[in-house]
């Protein structure tokens, strides 16, 4: 699953660094991502995942690391 969420990064997080140098836990926004980058990752995760996010998942921490990413995706998808 990391491998997908660092994919969908590098293709639609528009970050100014390399996603492989990026900790699972490192702060995705303070590496580059904006909110509007963060809105494009959320709609690639939803089609390579076949999940919706729901509306209270909808919040900044949802998607502030691959980690929280990898937590979220877990909990939409039971894995």
């Amino acid at each position: 699953m990391d491998e997908t969420i660092r994919t969908i990064l590098a293709e639609h997080g528009h970050l100014p660094v390399e996603v492989a140098k990026i900790g699972d836990e490192d702060d995705l926004y303070q590496a580059g991502m904006t909110s509007h980058a963060s809105v494009n990752v959320m709609l690639a995760l939803e089609d390579e995942f076949d999940v919706e996010f729901p509306e209270v998942m909808l919040r900044k921490s949802t998607f502030e690391s691959v980690a929280a990413i990898r937590v979220a995706l877990g909990e939409l998808t039971g894995s």
